[in-house]
This record gives C-alpha cells, sequence and structure tokens, in this order.
C-alpha cells in the first residue's frame, strides 16, 4: 500500500495528468479491489465512458435510495444495457427498513442528512468496506466543499479515494460529451441540470449554478459521500435516537 507521503506527492504529479491516465493507474494499481461511484446523471457520463473503456468489467456502484426519479432508474437501466457495464445497486441496511417506512415522506424534506446517510453513506461505506480504491467524479468547480478536495485522497480507514476529473470544469464536461456523441439524461432539457432523489430536487434557471437545484433552501450542498459525513459510523443511530425520542 502506499503511504500519505506517496499519495501526496502522487496527487500533485497527477495535477498535470489526463483523467484517462489517471484511471489508468488507478485500475492498474488496484485491480481488482477498486470500483467507480456513478449516479448516472449527465455530467457522470464522461468518467463513465473513460472508465470502462480502459476497463469494461469495472464494477460501478449505483445508490439506489428509493427516491430517485423513475427517468434516473430508465436512463440507469438503458446506459448499463447498452454498454454492457457490472453495474451493482446498493441499498440501505434492512435494519433500517422500519424507521424508512414510518418516515418516508417526511424524513428527506425533514432531516435530509439522515435520509443521506441511510440511503447513500453508510451503504457505499460497506459496498466500499472490501475495496483499496474508489473512483469518484466530483470536480472542484461544482460546491464549496469540493473545491478543496485532491485527486488522491486516503481515507481514515485505508481506502484512497481518486478524482480523476477533479480539474474539469463544466464546459469540458460538455465537451466530451458532445465529442463522444454520450446520452444525456432525459430531465437534463426540462431544468434539471444536478439530479439527485426527487424530493431534493428542483428544475432551476440557465444562469444559476448548476447545483442550486439541490436541497434547495436548506443550507445543504452535499449528500455526504465527499464530506466528513464518510468518515462516521454512528450517525445514524444518534439521528433516529432524535427522532424516535429514545437513548439507548
Amino acid at each position: 500500500m502506499l503511504n500519505l507521503a506517496e499519495i501526496t506527492q502522487l496527487s500533485e504529479e497527477f495535477e498535470a495528468r489526463s483523467p484517462q491516465e489517471i484511471v489508468t493507474w488507478a485500475i492498474d494499481r488496484f485491480w481488482p479491489q477498486i470500483a467507480m461511484s456513478c449516479s448516472f446523471q449527465t455530467q457522470s457520463m464522461p468518467l463513465l465512458h473513460m472508465a470502462t473503456r480502459i476497463r469494461r468489467d469495472l464494477l460501478i456502484f449505483f445508490l439506489d435510495t428509493g427516491y430517485h426519479f423513475w427517468d434516473t432508474l430508465i436512463f440507469r437501466e438503458q446506459v448499463a444495457s447498452g454498454w454492457k457495464l457490472n453495474v451493482l445497486d446498493l441499498y440501505r441496511d434492512p435494519r433500517w427498513n422500519h424507521f424508512s417506512r414510518q418516515h418516508t415522506r417526511s424524513l428527506p424534506l425533514e432531516d435530509p442528512d439522515l435520509c443521506c446517510f441511510l440511503n447513500k453513506v453508510q451503504p457505499m461505506q460497506k459496498a466500499l468496506s472490501d475495496m483499496q480504491a474508489w473512483i469518484s467524479g466530483i470536480r472542484r468547480d461544482q460546491t464549496a466543499a469540493r473545491a478543496h478536495a485532491r485527486i488522491l485522497e486516503l481515507q481514515p480507514d485505508g481506502l484512497l479515494k481518486v478524482n480523476p476529473l477533479l480539474n474539469w470544469t463544466k464546459a469540458d464536461v460538455e465537451k466530451y460529451l458532445q465529442e463522444h456523441s454520450l446520452p444525456v439524461h432525459p430531465l437534463l432539457a426540462k431544468g434539471y441540470r444536478s439530479i439527485g432523489c426527487a424530493p431534493c430536487t428542483l428544475a432551476i434557471g440557465l444562469n444559476e449554478d448548476e447545483r442550486s437545484g439541490r436541497w434547495a433552501g436548506r443550507g445543504k450542498t452535499e449528500c455526504g459521500l465527499h464530506t466528513e459525513m464518510f468518515a462516521l459510523k454512528d450517525f445514524a443511530k444518534t439521528r433516529r435516537d432524535h427522532h424516535t425520542g429514545t437513548s439507548k
């Protein structure tokens, strides 16, 4: 395994490398204990296209939260089938099913952090527990939190997060989509420029920030996969006790 000094040096060197070169290095270094996460929205398509051309059988994690737009699920199925991708759908831990059913409608609106943790963070934590590396499609121009990310990021549990598109901009994404004639999410044409779960996603204007339609008005810009929340283990229990009034 790489030590922190080696990761820091490589990360700095990769600032001048192409996403394809970074992905190739990661797959060669960590195969088969490497996976990629993908939300199957339009901006996810360039990295998905690159990575699966480098290694067709790369494992792709898709978080099926139970709150997706029907359009997203259809688009995910069409792309996965058409490109013959190795996609694994991730679901929340069944232990939370009873609690989630009780709060199906209220949870995304009243406690979006807990909702994201149960349906995104915790399933991804479990799926990556046997992996050495995780390929993510975040970009520095997306949010303030992502602006300070590094191409290689060592997680507290030893997992190496690889962010090949970190230096790309929205224009780079659009250029790649056009050059390779990649499919686009059907909701993009309706003003949904960053698409998450239906209760937490709104259509936005042409001149608005692409993520301004996510958790609008709730002071939230991240689901937790790319923040300090990803290192937490007991967040869900603490928040559940808050909702149920228990302290066990």
